[in-house]
């Protein structure tokens, strides 16, 4: 029992963000870190208020799939919280990458890994 429990806390510290430090430009939490596919991905992102930003991309990778999503922001009236959806992904170990650009170019990245698992269904 103590094995599987240690599996498991190994597999989630593998699969989660740490939390960003005061004065990051961008943070990232993605839900849930591991799913049976085809999965659908919550992605949040939280930017400070700041006249200088301009856009945020969010890309979720792995071997074989490729997504990605861009908005426009409007500087320090933009929302703080910024909520993306990615549905139906296929199985693979995804980096989803949250980067935030300003007018002179990218003032901040953050990145989280999540599992997305063959449901044995028919997934490949």
């Amino acid at each position: 029992m103590k094995v599987r429990a240690l599996f498991v806390g190994m597999l989630l510290a593998s699969t989660t963000a740490l939390p960003a430090r005061a004065g990051e430009p961008i943070t990232l939490k993605v839900s849930p870190a591991v799913s049976f596919a085809p999965a659908n991905l919550v992605v949040r992102t939280t930017i400070p208020s700041d006249a200088a930003n301009r856009a945020v991309e969010i890309i979720a990778e792995s071997s074989d799939f490729y997504r990605s999503s861009e908005i426009e922001l409007e500087g320090d009236k933009a929302a703080r919280t910024n909520t993306f959806e990615f549905r139906s992904l296929p199985p693979g170990t995804y980096e989803v990458r949250a980067t935030l650009y300003g007018a002179s170019g990218k003032r901040g990245e953050v990145r989280q890994r999540v599992n997305v698992i063959a449901s044995g269904a028919g997934d490949r």
